[in-house]
């Protein structure tokens, strides 16, 4: 297969069915990144645990997906994307399977775990598969599968509840772990089998700009501070996303009240996501993710002054606005600045940093609160991790700025 051929099979038609399996795929998968956040407060009861210990199960998750993230981008590099999604598929059921029959809050953490690990095929993964196949509109094929997590945001925690409160949070964990297998598998073998035609990626591909031509920097080093400034904006991220539910029932407002605000949380950050695609197509990657920086600690900080019902409600849909399309535009900048050979294992480790992030900032809220008898300090602790990273990203941009500027100076001086 040429060049030629290859532009031909990524412009094709199947482009959008791979790119509708693979969102559907990453929906469905997506349910373990919030079904432990829902049954917190159930679980909590049940092993009667601390909330700290609590919100391990979520760190446990998160962690699976950050390490995961990066051994399914390699796979899906080396096998193409069925291979890595099969066996994720198969650790997820049997991750809530496993979860089901746990008797202790450690066995639970550690079941959670290996549904992270298994969920993680299904997210970074298929974010770089995905860009294989589109050259025009990458930013947004990359962010409307990216949205998959955020649909399961949306669409899950109302289920899960429901479920919690009809048959219990051990066979809530058995149905899911069964739902997932006998949905993501056939729909993998049906529409995702065709391998991204990546053997003349460099030729077709719109040209990526590199790290030390963009930067100055090594391509390792730009992917640690990469990784550092998604471990930062991760820790903001994670915590209203895993505190809203326990939160809302301190306060005596329920927990299915907050279960609504995480679901109306993960809807408007779609929203985010489609919105911050576009901007990227137009902007670039990093510049996007800069202004999205900004605007998640704008929408952080009046947590820390407001808890009344409405209030919540309102401020939890605007984070979701705010902060939904960060976590693809890391996905974009590798693209752009980083071989498209290496796009799977490049976006997995990347990717897996904000993940880890998240793991982060999930069980440090719980460790705040406990410490503290109360949230105020837990959401001023979000808002300082994304000063953080807003610091490393204004960093970058000088740096590309300050490069381009040199570049252009040398090509005048080398001119005359």
């Amino acid at each position: 297969m040429n060049a030629a051929d290859d532009a031909t099979v990524i412009e094709s038609p199947y482009r959008w069915l791979r790119l509708t399996v693979s969102l559907l795929v990453s929906t469905i998968a997506g349910i373990g990144m919030w079904s432990a956040v829902v049954a917190l407060p159930t679980v909590q009861a049940d092993f009667g645990i601390d909330r700290a210990s609590a919100s391990l199960p979520f760190t446990f998750a998160f962690t699976g997906y950050a390490f995961g993230a990066a051994l399914m981008g390699r796979l899906a590099d080396r096998l193409g994307i069925v291979t890595p999604v099969t066996i994720g598929t198969v650790m997820l059921g049997l991750g809530y399977v496993c979860s089901s029959f746990s008797v202790a809050g450690w066995q639970y953490a550690i079941a959670y775990g290996v549904i992270g690990l298994g969920s993680s095929a299904a997210f970074a993964p298929l974010m770089a598969d995905i860009s294989h196949w589109f050259i025009r509109q990458r930013g947004m094929a990359v962010a409307i599968v990216s949205c998959g997590s955020y649909l399961a945001g949306t669409i899950w925690p109302p289920a899960i509840e429901y479920a919690l409160t009809s048959v219990g949070w051990r066979q809530t964990h058995a149905l899911i772990g069964a739902l997932s297998m006998v949905t993501i598998l056939p729909l993998t073998f049906l529409a995702l089998r065709p391998r991204a035609p990546t053997i003349h990626a460099n030729a077709v591909d719109a040209v990526y700009d590199g790290a030390e031509r963009a930067f100055g920097l090594s391509p390792n080093t730009l992917q640690v501070t990469l990784m550092i400034a998604g471990v930062c904006c991760c820790v903001t991220m994670a915590t209203p996303q895993v505190q809203i539910v326990a939160y809302c029932g301190d306060l005596g407002y329920g927990a299915a009240r907050g279960a609504e605000m995480l679901s109306l949380m993960m809807g408007l950050g779609v929203v985010s996501r489609l919105l911050a695609g576009s901007v990227a197509d137009r902007l670039g990657g990093l510049t996007t993710l800069a202004i999205l920086s900004t605007l998640q600690a704008v929408a952080t900080f009046p947590y820390i002054l407001f808890d009344d019902l409405a209030a919540l409600y309102a401020m939890s849909g605007i984070f979701g606005l705010f902060h939904g399309g960060l976590i693809p535009m890391y996905a974009v900048i590798v693209r752009e600045y980083f071989s498209p050979h290496e796009a799977g294992v490049r976006v997995g480790m990347i990717l897996g940093a904000t993940l880890l992030g998240m793991a982060l900032g999930g069980w440090l809220s719980g460790v705040i609160f406990d410490l503290t008898g109360s949230y105020p300090a837990t959401f001023i602790n979000a808002v300082i991790w994304n000063l953080f990273n807003l610091v490393i990203l204004l960093w970058l941009l000088s740096r590309r700025r300050r490069t381009r500027v040199f570049a252009t100076e040398a090509t005048v001086r080398a001119a005359s």
